[in-house]
């Protein structure tokens, strides 16, 4: 591994080997100060596993993390020092108050005193809890906690926060703000690594993006550079009256069809060109005695790029 001591966060040769699970496969990745840097995979991809190695959390098998030069497994100290952790699973005390929460923690920082309540009060009111800063923890919903563990992170003003599907199972609004803090960290001048499943979010967020799948990247560049990866393609959506088993086969085999993908009742189509495609399918599905109830024709995306490489939806 060359050390980069101006990247945030570089990854060389990075694997996780739990024994019967193989978790991750050589990642590598190089994050530059200051940028929003998605990992996007769906669940079981091995996201999680990777920052908890990044992070300190877990010993890699093989392979080396820096964090803006200090090695994670060599000098964790210093790693640690430098960054703030946004778990996936809550980190919160539920009979504590928001401010206690706050407060235990900074503790646990070191921070202390005037320094310590100035901090806490600055965190309040960036996650926009001020007003529920003395309520309990346990009957707060979802949203809330999700922002609260977010300020937890931020407490000693880390150089780079790492967030671990920080949206996960949270109402549309609180979601929206979870997403706009996320931008005005990085407005502030923050390195945000930033994991998710959501195609959506790693395209607002983020200036790079690296797909993850079975504990491998399999794509990394700026959102215009990985869309290039399927040319020309069109991407398809179709619902049927029955089941997609009774024209899968079938609609492998019609000319012009890439990938064919089933996900929730939809098929997921990458075609060459869909107006040569699509009177072929209809007419396969007519053989078969199916009807094709909706088409939609999109844009190539991060969930294109995804399909084309794996043969498989993002959210598969």
């Amino acid at each position: 591994m060359i050390l980069n001591k101006e990247l945030a966060i570089q990854t060389h040769d990075l694997h996780k080997d739990f024994g019967e699970v193989y978790a991750v496969r050589g990642v590598d990745l190089a994050i530059k100060p200051g940028e929003v840097f998605s990992l996007l995979g769906p669940n079981g991809a091995g996201k999680s596993t990777t920052i908890s190695m990044i992070s300190g959390l877990l010993k890699p098998t093989q392979g080396q993390a820096t964090i803006l030069g200090h090695s994670v497994t060599r000098n964790p100290q210093a790693a640690k020092a430098l960054i703030g952790v946004v778990p996936q699973e809550i980190a919160l005390y539920g009979d504590l108050s928001a401010r206690e929460n706050l407060l235990f923690w900074g503790k646990m920082y070191g921070l202390r005193g005037n320094a310590l309540k100035q901090r806490v009060d600055e965190i309040l009111t960036m996650i926009g809890l001020s007003d529920r800063q003395k309520g309990r923890v346990e009957k707060f919903s979802g949203g809330m906690k999700r922002r609260l563990n977010i300020g937890i992170a931020l407490l000693h003003k880390p150089q780079i926060v790492i967030m671990d599907e920080p949206t996960v199972g949270i109402d549309p609004q609180s979601r929206r703000q979870i997403l706009d803090s996320v931008m005005e960290l990085n407005r502030q001048g923050m390195t945000v690594l930033y994991t998710t499943h959501y195609m959506e979010e790693a395209q607002e967020l983020s200036e790079h993006i690296a797909i993850m799948d079975h504990g491998q990247i399999i794509a990394s560049g700026t959102h215009a550079e990985l869309v290039r990866i399927v040319g020309e393609l069109d991407r398809i959506e179709l619902t049927l009256n029955a089941e997609a088993e009774r024209v899968l086969e079938a609609w492998q085999q019609v000319p012009g069809v890439k990938n064919i993908a089933a996900e929730n009742g939809q098929l997921h189509l990458l075609v060459d060109d869909s107006n040569t495609v699509l009177p072929l399918l209809f007419e396969s599905a007519a053989q078969a005695s199916v009807r094709i109830t909706s088409v939609e024709i999109q844009e190539p995306n991060l969930e294109t790029v995804f399909l084309h490489l794996t043969g498989r939806a993002l959210r598969d």
